[in-house]
């Protein structure tokens, strides 16, 4: 449900509450309508903000997009790291990415989105680039962990830009064709992917 800008009666929000909202209404435009979506006016009237308002906090459509990113990757990065009673590192990695909300078609289909914008964007690419070392930092030190107490010796780094590659795939098959990808699924690629490296794999939910 939209706002209407001129409400006079609304809370008036702190600069980074609003631009939170903003983010947030940037994603739902997308989440319903891809980038074709994303626009000043649609994003605009998800908020129920005035147009200066987008440009002000933003600079451009490109600096809400980059904020957008970065939101989505800073939120997946921080679910990642949540410690889960009884699994090991990459366990809980693993049960944080084939559960809700990262194992979730909508926010899958706002990543499908996004990486779009990647391949043709510089502004995105340079972010892009950026957040994925991090997240695959974050992969690598869970799979360094799991080696290490199986006492396996592995390339961390190789590992893990094979486990993302592979994670993405079950994101865009989950977008398209969700019947055929489901959590049990992608646990069982996982384990086929990680257990030759690392021993037996946990990836069970």
């Amino acid at each position: 449900m939209t706002r209407d800008p001129s409400d006079k009666t609304r809370v008036r929000l702190t600069p980074d509450a609003r631009r939170a909202a903003l983010e947030e209404a940037a994603c739902a435009c997308i989440a319903r309508g891809g980038i074709r979506a994303f626009t000043v006016d649609k994003v605009m009237a998800e908020a129920g903000v005035s147009r200066g308002l987008i440009l002000h906090h933003f600079g451009s459509m490109d600096g809400l997009l980059v904020a957008v990113y970065t939101r989505m990757y800073r939120d997946s990065i921080a679910a990642l790291a949540v410690p889960r009673p009884g699994l090991s590192p990459l366990e809980a990695l693993i049960e944080a990415l084939l559960t809700p909300p990262q194992f979730d078609r909508a926010v899958q289909g706002i990543w499908l989105t996004l990486w779009g914008e990647v391949a043709t964007n510089p502004v995105l690419t340079a972010a892009h680039r950026a957040l994925y070392g991090e997240y695959r930092a974050t992969v690598a030190a869970a799979l360094r962990d799991e080696a290490a107490r199986n006492g396996r010796t592995i390339d961390a780094e190789a590992l893990a830009a094979a486990f993302i590659c592979l994670m993405d795939g079950i994101g865009v098959q989950l977008c398209v064709e969700p019947q055929l990808m489901t959590a049990a699924m992608a646990r069982a690629a996982c384990r086929a992917l990680l257990s030759p490296h690392l021993g037996p794999v946990n990836a069970a939910g």
